[in-house]
């Protein structure tokens, strides 16, 4: 697995949360307005996020031991705060899952639906939470879940491989380069993610 990290300087001293990578996935200039400017997104007023944090208030409330019982995890840690300086990254995993082969997983609750396939941002964000837990724990990952809750809790398994995890450590790198060096970044070639983009109105 790839474990080289940045190499600008500053560098060093960067933490990004998942949720900034899947940002950057979605457009690369998130990242350098959000970073670069400091401008920030106030992420708050949105619907969906207002509705996604309704979500984890209210799945602390509901017993999804079933879901335990399902998998055969043997434990588990709720809301777990993880920093990994020596893969730049920090956040908060819903749940860490223990498994009786010593390995560990992240288990992600999203308000969403599952349409058949899992997707990109979805499963880059389990990878990123897999090294997390890793590093923070000193344990092996060798997969994650993610569970749609628009889709009566639909449960979801992601197998990791080498490559997942050389690819989540790209995407990071790509990332600091941006922050470091401080370069204005392509925009999404996506252009119907412009159309509700909280930067529309700055992005040229």
């Amino acid at each position: 697995m790839r474990e080289q990290i940045g190499g600008e300087r500053g560098a060093e001293s960067v933490l990004l949360m998942p949720t900034e990578v899947i940002e950057y996935l979605y457009c690369p200039r998130f990242t350098y307005f959000l970073n670069c400017l400091n401008i920030p997104q106030h992420e708050e007023q949105r619907y969906k996020v207002l509705l996604g944090r309704e979500l984890h208030d209210k799945k602390r409330k509901i017993n999804r031991e079933y879901l335990r019982k399902r998998i055969g995890c043997t434990g588990k840690e709720i809301d777990v705060h993880m920093i990994s300086k020596k893969y730049h990254l920090r956040g908060i995993v819903d749940e860490v899952l223990y498994f009786a082969d010593g390995t560990r997983a992240p288990l992600d609750y999203k308000f969403a639906e599952y349409t058949d396939f899992v997707y990109r941002t979805h499963r880059i964000q389990s990878i990123l939470y897999g090294l997390l837990i890793q590093d923070w724990f000193g344990c092996e990952v060798k997969r994650g879940f993610v569970c749609y809750a628009r889709s009566s809790y639909k449960l979801k398994e992601i197998f990791f491989k080498e490559k997942d995890f050389d690819e989540g450590l790209q995407i990071i790198n790509e990332i600091i380069s941006i922050i470091s060096k401080g370069f204005f970044p392509k925009k999404t070639r996506f252009r119907v993610r412009c159309i509700d983009c909280c930067y529309r109105n700055i992005c040229v």
